[in-house]
């Protein structure tokens, strides 16, 4: 493959270079010192219990066109050789601050952090830090072409990002799973994590006998676009205007005894306000906000999470009904995983994918845009914007004078031509509430649409079944998590067979707000469970590498090769977060597991 590569790269007159090695400046590393959250939450610090071990990828057959990896490579690199004037530089002051972890603290900062009951008359009580700065990091790439990446170069780019946690509390979830993949630069892609525990009596008044707290834990992606500002900025304050509101409906149940606790409408109302203050803050707050500026530096601060735009998927669990709530906006998309009597899992979406070409939104914004036949264009909101449902997008939401004078004033395009009855975007979320069975041992996947770009729902469900029968999650890996949970479901065997352990649906895919896997066809590739792989430790990396290719090695190397900006031709950033519910032991703690995770991220995510 490689001598294939290099000989299509000299007949083009293109020198070779050395393999691009995957580096990052110290500035890279992640930096979560800062509380993005509002409220008291039990958070725990991992400790190292071992060394950190590098998995190397095994040897496995090739199954798909070495051109067409070749070809993809090639092209890539002519991009980015004829483009030398697009590659911008990126700023050695840009520092990560990705979701709410802090570097390791001494004894007694460990023993106030974890404060973990919240005071009686509120569990919601600190201000929230919307004033702090939006910094993300990104990658220092070289300016050189590469050559393909080696095997083991790109399983360590696919295992760069990835994280791991064990969740030792008792109520229901025993780990979850992280990794990011950067197709832009610096990602637009953001993600966050927030466990509060609250007494009994907010949840339950009417059970004062009842001295069993209960946990709530918010598990979040967000897709960017138009620049990574939106998503950083969800990072850090979305989790507190939700949880804000849910304080306000709680509340009057809990200071009043006879009163019966919120309904699940209210719940999910309060959700859906938490979503759009939010946005309001973000898109019409910051104008005001603007005017006091005194340079336009710091308008462009404020204005920057308006101006490019982001998808959220917020997920909400009560450990104590078991309920959980997917909290969509946008085209990101949440899927359960629940074992069926057969042996095999079934693969249930928790929401739709909220786009130009999604029936439902299509005709909403038809009906709130009467005499606007070109509302929705080519499947896009005014022929442009994909996502019918997104933070920020200022131009699709603010009124003509207002964009002409932020262009007159600050700086910014004019306005859309077909604007005319603003907005046509919105931040509300769609909310499904589903009831978990941890003693099934479900699982969720959430994700942002580059993963859903490349499979389908049942593949997803699929591939975790088949990482389980292989990565059993077991006291191994913590000392309280069952070591049977799985294999008991499985009858003790793992499956031989190259079929992925999962029902496939009866009806197509797309008839029901979810869309096709697109790249499969712009990558030539065929549907078949024999080109699947299981080689990492954390079920989210073992989704992304399958994505790319599986046990396909070119297909994986060609795609990580490529640079940004060029690779957004094939492939998408990446988030996928992988959850696993199931009863297991209690100690308290959320610690990190060491084999799953990439050096330099011993830190809580809960």
């Amino acid at each position: 493959m490689r001598r294939a590569a290099d000989r299509l790269l000299r007949t083009a007159k293109r020198s070779s270079v050395g393999r691009l090695r995957v580096t990052r400046s110290s500035a890279v590393k992640s930096d979560r010192s800062q509380n993005y959250t509002g409220f008291r939450s039990v958070s725990s610090f991992g400790k190292n219990h071992g060394p950190i071990q590098t998995f190397q990828s095994a040897m496995y057959l090739r199954q798909f066109s070495v051109a067409a990896v070749v070809s993809i490579v090639a092209s890539g690199l002519w991009y980015y050789q004829k483009e030398p004037d697009q590659k911008g530089e990126v700023a050695d002051s840009l520092t990560t601050t990705r979701g709410l972890l802090h570097s390791t603290p001494t004894v007694a900062e460990t023993r106030s952090q974890r404060s973990p009951i919240v005071e009686d008359d509120q569990f919601f009580v600190h201000e929230l830090a919307s004033s702090g700065p939006i910094i993300k990091s990104a990658e220092v790439q070289s300016t050189s072409p590469h050559a393909m990446l080696t095997p083991e170069e790109a399983t360590q780019k696919l295992r760069h990002l990835q994280e791991s946690y064990q969740v030792l509390r008792g109520r229901g979830v025993l780990r979850y799973d992280i990794v990011q993949l950067p197709s832009n630069n610096p990602i637009e892609d953001d993600h966050a994590e927030k466990l509060i525990e609250t007494k009994p009596s907010v949840t339950l008044p009417n059970q004062a006998g009842d001295s069993t707290s209960s946990d709530w834990m918010f598990w979040s992606v967000f897709d960017g676009h138009g620049g990574w500002t939106t998503s950083a900025k969800l990072r850090q304050v979305l989790t507190s205007y939700v949880a804000r509101e849910l304080n306000a409906t709680y509340k009057p149940a809990f200071t009043t005894p006879s009163l019966v606790p919120p309904s699940a409408a209210s719940v999910d109302a309060a959700i859906k306000q938490g979503f759009l203050k939010c946005d309001q803050d973000i898109v019409h707050e910051s104008i005001n906000k603007a005017k006091k500026a005194n340079t336009k530096s710091a308008a462009a601060d404020l204005l920057g999470p308006a101006l490019s735009g982001s998808c959220a998927l917020l997920s909400f669990y009560d450990s104590r009904s078991k309920d959980f709530r997917v909290a969509c906006t946008g085209d990101s998309r949440a899927v359960l995983g629940r074992l069926g009597p057969n042996g095999t899992w079934t693969a249930q979406p928790l929401s739709e994918d909220q786009t130009g070409g999604t029936p439902s939104e299509m005709a909403r914004l038809r009906a709130e845009h009467p005499g606007e036949p070109n509302v929705v264009a080519h499947g896009r909101i005014l022929g442009n914007l994909e996502p019918s449902r997104a933070f920020g997008d200022a131009h699709y939401k603010w009124a003509r004078d207002i964009q002409d004078m932020v262009k007159k004033n600050w700086f910014g395009r004019s306005p859309l031509t077909l604007l005319k009855t603003p907005p046509y975007v919105t931040a509300e979320p769609v909310v499904t509430t589903t009831r978990l069975m941890p003693e099934k041992g479900d699982f969720v996947i959430l994700a942002t649409d580059g993963l859903w770009e490349m499979l389908t729902n049942e593949e997803v469900v699929g591939l975790v079944g088949r990482w389980l029968e292989k990565n059993p999650i077991n006291s191994k890996n913590t000392a309280s998590a069952s070591s049977s949970w799985v294999q008991s479901f499985l009858g003790g065997k793992a499956r031989s067979d190259a079929s992925l352990p999962v029902d496939r649906p009866r009806e197509e895919v797309g008839q029901s707000g979810q869309r096709s896997p697109i790249r499969r066809q712009q990558w030539d590739i065929k549907a078949g469970d024999e080109r699947f792989v299981v080689e990492d430790k954390n079920a989210a990396t073992h989704l992304v590498r399958n994505a790319l290719g599986g046990k396909d090695r070119d297909m994986v190397c060609g795609l990580l090769t490529l640079p940004s900006p060029y690779s957004r031709r094939y492939r998408d950033d990446l988030t996928v977060e992988v959850i696993f519910f199931g009863e297991g032991a209690a100690c308290g703690d959320v610690v990190q597991n060491v084999e799953a995770s990439a050096p330099g991220t011993a830190r809580p995510k809960l």
